[in-house]
């Protein structure tokens, strides 16, 4: 794994046993997908049961299959298992995922690393120093955004924790080049851009998850950790981690995005999110 972002939390690594395997996973079209994103292609008396993982504003919204929920459970015994999302903590704390609740879990795209469902402090910090010294300000970013957005296709303009921000919009009439023209403006200031579905994201480069998870390696003692993501902001965390999986739809896949030790699934879907937990298991019982 890669080193954290600048600077070393003080926190020592965690007193106990060692986790030779640990698992870091994306979450939200990796393991878990909206009924929008199930790619249910087989006849419906052969789809797969699904388990409900996430409810928002009282109505169902993420799942995985039935399958998929004793994979993941079975893997949590064999490996230490982080969820790694771009969520922030308030909508990462609507999922319920199968088995006992994750000791780390990293949030907002790294910018909080969770330990026992609380944000390390130690962490932030770093996260900080790293953010300050080598970008723009969220407030430039953002005044970019909002200039630039045209309300035609322009949905939703949000900020994450006072760390990124973010744009929901209509996929389809966004113009030819305002994609590439935002990400050269950004690069130039230490942001990168990301669009996953109809969520525009503009993160600071530093604020990475495989920092994040790097950090959690460190504490555990971890000597290989496995991962999987979909997006191109889990490019880093893929060519991080000693092994790792992406499946056949996402950024990743269109842009057909490789590298040596990372696997492209054939599978699209939460079938992907099945086959993905199914190599984890598989690759952590083998000790990774």
């Amino acid at each position: 794994m890669s080193a954290p972002v600048a600077g070393d939390p003080v926190s020592a690594p965690v007193a106990g046993g060692t986790a030779p395997v640990l698992v870091a996973s994306d979450l939200d079209r990796t393991l878990i997908y909206s009924a929008a994103a199930l790619g249910l292609d087989m006849p419906d008396a052969r789809a797969p049961r699904l388990l409900c993982v996430e409810v928002y504003q009282a109505k169902p919204l993420s799942y995985l299959t039935e399958t998929a929920a004793g994979l993941l459970t079975e893997l949590a015994s064999a490996a230490t298992f982080v969820p790694a999302t771009t969520r922030t903590r308030e909508q990462f704390g609507r999922i319920r995922l199968p088995g006992p609740p994750p000791r780390y879990a990293v949030c907002a795209n790294g910018g909080h690393l969770l330990v026992d469902g609380e944000s390390d402090p130690d962490w932030q910090r770093t996260v900080d120093r790293a953010v300050r010294g080598e970008c723009a300000s969220l407030a430039e970013v953002r005044a970019h955004l909002v200039a630039t957005a045209d309300p035609a296709w322009l949905l939703k303009e949000r900020v994450a924790e006072d760390l990124f921000a973010y744009l929901v919009v209509e996929r389809a009439l966004l113009p030819d080049g305002w994609v590439a023209e935002l990400t050269d403006w950004a690069d130039q200031r230490g942001w990168g851009v990301s669009l996953q579905g109809r969520k525009l994201y503009v993160v600071p480069r530093p604020l990475t998850k495989s920092a994040a998870v790097a950090e959690v390696a460190r504490r555990t003692g971890a000597r290989r950790v496995l991962a999987a993501g979909d997006a191109l902001l889990d490019a880093d965390l893929l060519l991080a981690a000693d092994q790792g999986w992406r499946p056949g739809h996402g950024e990743l896949a269109a842009v057909g995005w490789s590298a040596p030790h990372v696997s492209a699934l054939a599978e699209r879907g939460v079938a992907a999110g099945e086959e993905i937990l199914r190599q984890f298991r598989k690759a952590a019982a083998d000790g990774g």
